[in-house]
């Protein structure tokens, strides 16, 4: 029998900040499955910065999102029908599908089985997902030493959240930045930071560095750049470790509105490794990944916020809020009910 799915489609590309005209919704028929085909009933939705750059025609490290279609999203949902031996109905599995009630998932989905007896399953989209194995890269990659001292931008959303207790389970000093005081008294009396200092409120970037990391910075996990980039680089130590995870303050800019870096000369001076990185290049580790974090989580080594948004219909103003530091936690929408 046919399936009646509303999905939020990409009505233009955006030109600076992304608006609600940006999206449209439909409403379309789907048939039963093709062979290989899933018929997959979201649950919960996962909305990321990285997004943002899909919607744009020019090219990026993942595939571009096309005018009139739908968006596609990291979602956990339960299998409904199914041409597939691997995956029968009632089965909650998660994958990439369309911003959608139900998605006709085919082998690209790369659907896999979730367990929700290990976590809540919007942990899925969360720390036991992309965001939390993005962080745990980025921590591998800048590898910081008992003593030293890591500093999180945007230390309270879904990466951030999860770097700076790596971090801290490595032994370092830990100092975030966010954009609240709510938000950094999470990170200091919930998340175990050793500082944390409320960027909007602060009398700028440099001072509270300076007042928060007094020995400076050893390795910086950033996911801010522009002038948060810019006074890190001020207050590295020789041979500091810089992880290039994002720089959503610049993505929705247009390229003359971007801010240069002013101060690229330290890199020489105090012999700093800056390095970015996609965590889907290491798309072979996520097992790996998921037993050290379930681990992390069993034990209350690791805690984790969800921002939680309900119905797809407010997908698009989570989105945009979420640009604009809104969400408070990793960004999520509950689509539909939990088996």
């Amino acid at each position: 029998m046919p399936t009646t799915t509303r999905q939020i489609i990409l009505k233009q590309r955006p030109e600076g900040w992304v608006t609600t005209d940006d999206f449209d919704t439909r409403e379309i028929e789907l048939g039963g499955p093709g062979d290989g085909d899933v018929l997959v009933r979201a649950i919960y939705m996962s909305l990321d910065p990285y997004m943002r750059g899909r919607m744009d025609a020019s090219k990026s490290y993942a595939a571009n999102f096309q005018i009139g279609e739908p968006l596609k999203a990291r979602v956990i949902g339960e299998v409904t029908a199914s041409n597939d031996d691997t995956f029968h109905p009632g089965d909650l599995v998660f994958g990439m599908l369309d911003w959608a009630d139900h998605t006709m998932a085919g082998p690209a989905a790369g659907l896999r089985h979730v367990d929700p007896a290990l976590a809540p399953l919007p942990y899925y989209l969360g720390v036991l997902g992309m965001p939390g194995m993005t962080a745990w890269i980025g921590m591998e990659m800048g590898d910081p030493k008992p003593g030293e001292t890591v500093f999180v931008s945007a230390a309270s959303v879904a990466v951030g959240q999860i770097a700076g207790q790596l971090g801290r389970l490595r032994g370092c000093r830990v100092v975030g930045s966010a954009g609240g005081d709510d938000k950094v008294a999470f990170l200091t009396n919930e998340l175990g930071f050793d500082a944390a200092f409320n960027y909007k409120t602060a009398p700028d970037l440099l001072t509270a560095l300076e007042e928060h990391a007094p020995v400076g910075v050893d390795m910086y996990f950033d996911n801010v750049g522009g002038a948060t980039l810019e006074a890190a680089l001020d207050h590295a130590n020789n041979f500091a470790r810089f992880i290039q995870c994002g720089m959503i303050s610049q993505y929705n800019l247009e390229r003359d509105q971007m801010q240069g870096i002013r101060n690229l000369t330290h890199i020489n001076r105090k012999r700093i490794r800056m390095e970015g990185f996609i965590v889907g290049d290491h798309a072979e580790r996520l097992d790996e990944f998921m037993g050290q974090m379930a681990g992390w989580l069993k034990s209350g080594a690791v805690t984790y916020r969800i921002h939680m948004t309900d119905g797809l219909e407010n997908a698009p103003e989570a989105f945009i809020s979420m640009l604009k530091g809104g969400n408070f936690g990793k960004q999520v929408v509950r689509i539909g009910d939990e088996p």
